[in-house]
């Protein structure tokens, strides 16, 4: 019997999914384990981690005793606990940055202060550790402004404030609601930059790197982008917001300044640098770092590119000057992922829901994938929801318009009580394409 490479996806969202898939579609044999998992990463040939794991530290002891190759971790949570450390400490191959280079993810402030040291553009910023002073400087400066808990938040801990009243009420979210942590009460105050989002998702081994389709995001929860913040109701991929001479621009004076800032603080980056810019009258800004794969935006690329993925995964753990080396082709065409979330998300929701349809959103075509997020079994052995993102669908055609139509087509094949989702996902890309 051949070897088979093993590795262990962490994470339990519709991004470890996409990973399964794109794995997969790599056409390399594997066998995949998955920890905490989900039913769809299950379905897919995954085996769910059932021994009690308490900490990263019991994962790694996991990982040995069943000779992992490649462990590949997909939310931030691990990475800013420092699960990459704990792994190497014990030779273990693993994705993603250490404790020390994740806390430009991990931390606003950190973020903030790297970028004004080593010149990378970004809004201007304060930073407060007292209600009262920060409620002083809004009082002051006056709106619009950017209120952003500095510590992590699940992508819902930044403001965008057009009023001083909306100022205050995020201020007393951070500080006397706690929403985000007894310890994540440091808030960072941006100015509100004017332009557009995108997604930068940079590959990199510490030394070269690899830029991935850029994607954009859809934040807020209702359509025309109005509502408050998600962690993310769709995306699609590439956005013709970012043609290859404002690429170019992104990595001569964001991507590559970082990676080498990074070799400077002495805590080169390796993994998965995740750089969310806008695109102002006066070029790209950093709007915020992340240490891994976007949710959903990473469900818009992974279908765009065709390599091996266990390839570059571990090229991109194995040390400096691997990644160069690995190939891949991108897909000419365009990918939409339209996220299917319980009614009343990113507030209260109802969990249990029977969900129906998947196999017929799916059908035998070869370009839609739907990627489980918020879903369990439950007693009865029934697929139901069990979170706000409940799924995502994902469609990849040769124009923009038709993988939109594609995805929503599936999308509505699917059904549970409390179906929410947005019907405008890459819309203004179509805009775009058509001036």
């Amino acid at each position: 019997m051949d070897y088979l490479d093993s590795v262990l996806i962490i994470g339990s969202g519709a991004r470890e999914h996409a990973m399964v898939k794109a794995l997969l579609r790599s056409d390399r044999p594997l066998c995949m384990y998955a920890y905490p998992g989900n039913p769809g990463m299950e379905n897919d040939g995954c085996t769910i981690v059932a021994d009690p794991i308490n900490d990263w530290s019991d994962l790694a002891v996991w990982a040995a005793k069943n000779e992992i190759n490649l462990t590949i971790v997909g939310p931030e949570v691990p990475l800013v606990d420092g699960i990459v450390d704990i792994f190497k400490k014990k030779h273990l191959p693993i994705f993603g940055p250490s404790k020390k280079a994740a806390q430009l993810e991990g931390s606003k402030l950190f973020a903030k202060k790297f970028m004004e040291k080593y010149g990378i553009p970004t809004a201007a910023f304060k930073t407060f550790t007292e209600k009262e002073q920060a409620v002083r400087y809004v009082q002051k400066n006056g709106a619009p402004i950017v209120v952003k808990a500095s510590g992590l938040a699940a992508g819902k801990g930044a403001y965008v404030c057009e009023t001083l009243d909306e100022a205050l009420f995020a201020l007393a979210d951070v500080f006397d609601r706690r929403l985000f942590g007894d310890a994540n009460t440091t808030v960072v105050i941006e100015e509100k930059m004017d332009g557009e989002e995108a997604s930068v998702f940079v590959l990199t081994d510490g030394a070269s790197y690899k830029t991935l389709p850029v994607s954009q995001d859809h934040k807020r929860a209702l359509e025309g982008d109005r509502g408050p913040n998600t962690g993310g109701m769709g995306a699609y991929a590439p956005t013709p917001l970012i043609n290859a001479d404002m690429l170019a621009r992104i990595e001569n004076e964001i991507v590559a300044p970082t990676l080498d800032g990074m070799k400077k603080e002495g805590a080169p980056y390796t993994g998965l640098l995740y750089v969310g810019v806008m695109i102002t009258a006066g070029g790209p800004k950093v709007v915020e770092y992340n240490c891994r794969f976007g949710d959903p935006e990473a469900q818009a690329v992974f279908p765009l590119v065709k390599c091996d993925w266990f390839d570059v995964f571990s090229a991109c753990s194995g040390g400096a000057g691997k990644l160069a080396s690995t190939q891949w082709w991108i897909n000419p065409g365009f990918c939409v992922a339209v996220a299917l979330a319980s009614q009343g998300y990113p507030g209260r929701y109802e969990k249990g829901m029977a969900i129906s349809g998947i196999d017929k959103a799916e059908g035998k075509r070869d370009n839609v994938d739907v990627y489980h997020a918020g879903t369990t079994i439950n007693d009865k052995g029934r697929l139901v929801t069990n979170g706000g993102r409940v799924l995502t669908v994902s469609a990849w055609e040769e124009t923009l318009a038709d993988a939109i139509t594609t995805a929503y087509e599936a999308a509505d094949k699917i059904t549970f009580k409390g179906k929410t989702l947005r019907r405008d996902i890459a819309a203004k890309g179509l805009v775009k394409l058509k001036k």
